[in-house]
């Protein structure tokens, strides 16, 4: 089967975080599978260009990746368009990933005037939190898209919670669930905190992850018990709101119990697995959140917002699922602290094994595919 993956960005523009992350695995799954796979991308990475200097590039397992310039605003790359009639022809399903920009309404309408099917991954877009901003706009975009999709359209979404969220916008229109991956390691090392819960933030720095609510956490956490802690926060964002965060942290006074690390990757992103003895992640919304496998993967037990979709953390007995208010985030920090963590780590690192590996999410997808395609025939 021929697959064509049309997204705004992908690998590397690892600075639009999980989603690239995810989508560059799931690719690399399903060709080793036997999919026949391409990429029609823009080279956005954040306000940058990649630097691509091969048209098409081609991933390290074999498939193309045609990366188009962005010319201006976020992802709007006209080489694009004079590949798509083409490229849609050729695929036997179309993946779209995105909803809020360049190429999503082009790619529907041409899917629609071929009579091609379309699955379609909002990763998150669709969902709704205090903070979402330019709803009018947002409304008028989805209502575009709604008259110029093709018949066959399905929605991909994560979890039960995306699923709810997109079906608000778009009611009539079919969803899948098909979780992201995760990379397992073939084994794991923990050094030990000598008396101190080493807690780990490890994300995108944007007002939608809560973190300012976390360092309110913290700050109630200094007032009330002499609970020895640290918290490491690594991950990059908007300038200006790093510059927020970062005056907040003066403001509080932590001393050496907060350090901004900035953003990491690879072998230094497992050396803070390492020195982690549990994450944090308090979003207000999130469609799956992979930081937070990719910890319980290393085996960390983890404490969630239920603004993520991980309510099974607590079912599993790898973690704590609460509210993200200070007064709950803080709370729960005190919880875990008198936790049994190195056995909720090892029950965490069990199910991901189970239930999340690459080459399972791939057999997914593929039935998807297959379906959306035979429905059609």
């Amino acid at each position: 089967m021929r697959i064509l993956h049309v997204v705004p960005s992908f690998y590397p523009a690892f600075y639009h975080g999980g989603p690239i992350y995810s989508l560059y695995h799931l690719c690399n799954a399903l060709v080793k599978s036997g999919i026949e796979l391409k990429v029609l991308t823009t080279d956005m990475c954040g306000r940058d260009h990649l630097q691509i200097r091969e048209f098409p590039l081609y991933a390290p397992l074999g498939y193309p990746i045609y990366f188009f310039r962005r010319r201006f605003f976020v992802s709007v790359a006209p080489g694009l368009l004079g590949y798509l009639l083409k490229m849609v022809r050729w695929a036997d399903v179309v993946h779209l990933t995105a909803v809020y920009s360049f190429p999503t309404i082009p790619t529907l309408l041409m899917c629609r005037l071929l009579s091609k099917p379309i699955v379609w991954s909002p990763r998150g877009s669709l969902e709704r939190w205090d903070g979402s901003r330019r709803l009018l706009v947002k409304r008028i975009w989805e209502w575009i898209c709604r008259h110029v999709m093709p018949q066959r359209t399905f929605l991909h979404v994560t979890s039960e919670e995306e699923a709810k969220a997109s079906e608000t916008c778009f009611k009539k229109i079919p969803t899948r669930i098909v979780p992201n991956g995760v990379d397992i390691p073939a084994e794991v090392k923990h050094t030990n905190g000598n008396g101190t819960l080493r807690l780990l933030y490890l994300s995108r720095l944007d007002p939608k992850k809560g973190l300012e609510n976390l360092l309110q956490a913290c700050q109630l956490l200094n007032q009330n018990k002499p609970l020895k802690w640290t918290l490491k926060i690594a991950g990059f964002g908007e300038p200006s709101y790093v510059r927020k965060i970062e005056a907040l942290l003066k403001e509080s006074n932590f001393g050496n119990q907060v350090e901004m690390v900035g953003k990491v990757e690879g072998d230094e992103k497992e050396k803070w697995f390492q020195d982690t003895d549990v994450f944090i992640f308090p979003s207000h919304t999130e469609n799956f959140g992979v930081v937070v496998a990719e910890s319980l993967a290393h085996g960390i037990p983890v404490i969630v917002s239920r603004g993520t979709p991980w309510k099974r953390v607590e079912e599993k007995d790898c973690g704590l699922w609460v509210e993200n208010h200070p007064e709950s985030l803080a709370q729960a920090i005190e919880k875990i602290s008198k936790m049994p963590l190195r056995q909720m780590g090892s029950r965490g690192r069990q199910w991901m094994q189970e239930e999340f590996s690459w080459d399972q999410q791939a057999k997914k997808m593929s039935h998807v595919y297959f379906e959306i395609n035979k429905n059609g025939n």
